[in-house]
């Protein structure tokens, strides 16, 4: 299993991370709106190895069976592995200094979308307020690593895995007992 879980786990991986930085570092040329459309349809992409890994792995390791659990277990495991490169990334390209006031543009635009929505002062604040506290998270490099990796790839894959492992497993057939007298 190892080895089929660090080669998709890994290109999966290679391509989240990839795609995420060149989302984030041309944030704003493409628009933040369409960067979340963008980031979120890429990490989808880069998931659909999950089903692909599990897939694998029931066809060339099992013989063509697999349970709902091995196949969760397998995919999963790709997740996390691809999930961390995306932290991994995000961490480079947060810390070296690619992005050095992403999350203030960010905020100008949320902040900017809640004004024309009709937001009110109180409500304008209190968004405000959770940016800067999103933003001390981020600049712990822990901290922000856990919160990256929790919420942003991993629900995702989660999904991916959940719906992949359902539609992949596969039972054995059972052979008919014959009657003993």
């Amino acid at each position: 299993m190892q080895k089929t879980v660090l080669t998709f786990g890994l290109i999966s991986g290679l391509i989240i991370g990839a795609l995420m930085s060149v989302i984030t570092v041309f944030a704003e040329q493409i628009g933040f709106g369409k960067g979340e459309y963008l980031g979120y349809s890429t990490m989808i992409l880069a998931f659909t190895l999950v089903f692909v890994g599990i897939r694998s792995y029931r066809e060339n390791v099992l013989d063509g069976y697999i349970s709902f659990g091995k196949a969760f277990t397998v995919g999963i495991l790709i997740v996390v592995i691809s999930s961390a490169c995306y932290v991994l990334a995000w961490e480079i390209i947060y810390f070296g200094g690619f992005v050095p006031d992403f999350v203030e543009k960010y905020t100008a635009y949320a902040l900017e979308n809640m004004r024309k929505t009709g937001a009110t002062p109180e409500q304008l604040a209190a968004e405000a307020q959770k940016y800067k506290d999103m933003k001390a998270i981020l600049d712990n490099p822990v901290l922000g690593a856990l919160v990256t990796f929790l919420v942003e790839p991993l629900p995702v894959g989660l999904v991916v895995t959940l719906i992949s492992a359902a539609i992949l497993r596969k039972k054995r057939k059972t052979e008919p007992q014959l009657a003993t007298t």
